[in-house]
């Protein structure tokens, strides 16, 4: 089969496409043939080597965290699942290095569901890393209906699903994000705030945000903002936070059952899942290469 892979650590003209053997699943796995795969910020860092201090020596690392695909082979244990189903599922990388942006990807079933119905698998393969980091991230905030919570890169497919869970949760979101995604905020309940207006913030939330969830990595530039004790979850670390900040740095845990919660949203049309770009897995390079262009808004899939 054929992967996705670097081997020398740079930019996105360093992604190759390489063979791999076909992955058998052992016990309590399956094997997915897979249709599409989303590429994210964590992919690029291993590629450009700013991550390279973590990794484990290897010739060649295989990128790719979730994937939306169609079940090829399970191994004994397995229930629920059957050959030719298609499904979603996410591998947490930094744990497993095993990546899923090839035509086959093994995952315990754990952490696999049933794609959602009535969407394509590009637009399902974007659910499972950010879907999951969306609901975890507003779990650990800890707000209940009426509390304010302040969204960065609300256009994003992570900000994007953060702000939809949210409001169904009856928070009060301020959602920062371009001119061109007002629309896109409002009409799934959030308050849209400029994303070069940052002083606005002060006039719709002039006692302060009860909870951040940075997804733009703007860190100290909120701190005006900020009420004591306000929460910050990050989705990288961040410093020079007040002492009286209570920071939670978000890592995502694969989920099946949760997961299949939020495909039953997308698929009664409760949540929608923003794509950005799609491109075939062999020009991998040119979404590389998209993901770190300014005005991103949704994700970049790769399809198989």
């Amino acid at each position: 089969m054929r992967a996705v892979t670097v081997s020398t650590f740079g930019g996105p003209e360093n992604v190759e496409i390489t063979e791999a053997p076909l992955p058998e699943p052992a016990a309590g796995e399956l094997r997915i043939r897979t249709r599409a795969a989303a590429v994210h910020p964590a992919d690029a860092a291993v590629r450009s080597g700013a991550v390279a201090a973590y990794l484990p020596p290897r010739p060649e690392h295989r990128l790719g965290w979730d994937l939306a695909g169609v079940v090829d082979a399970v191994g004994a244990e397995v229930t629920g699942f059957r050959p030719g189903q298609e499904v979603i599922g996410l591998s947490h990388w930094f744990r497993t290095h095993n990546g899923v942006h090839a035509e086959y990807a093994v995952l315990p079933a754990g952490a696999v569901a049933a794609a959602p119905a009535g969407v394509s698998p590009v637009v399902a393969a974007a659910l499972p890393l950010n879907g999951l980091t969306a609901a975890q991230a507003l779990d650990a905030t800890g707000l209940t209906a009426g509390q304010t919570l302040l969204v960065t890169g609300a256009a994003g497919n992570l900000g994007g699903l953060a702000l939809q869970l949210a409001t169904a949760r009856d928070l009060d979101v301020l959602a920062l994000a371009g001119p061109e995604d007002r629309e896109f905020v409002t009409a799934h309940g959030g308050r849209w705030v400029d994303r070069d207006d940052l002083a606005r913030l002060a006039l719709l939330a002039p006692e302060g945000v009860h909870a951040v969830l940075d997804t733009a990595l703007l860190g100290p530039a909120l701190l005006p903002h900020l009420l004591p004790g306000t929460v910050f979850v990050a989705v990288r670390p961040t410093s020079d936070l007040p002492a009286d900040t209570r920071l939670t740095v978000i890592d995502v845990v694969p989920d099946g059952e949760r997961l299949a919660e939020l495909a039953a949203l997308v698929t009664d049309g409760a949540l929608t899942v923003r794509v950005d770009t799609a491109v075939p897995f062999t020009e991998a390079a040119k979404a590389h290469a998209r993901l770190a262009e300014r005005g991103v808004r949704g994700a970049v899939v790769l399809t198989f």
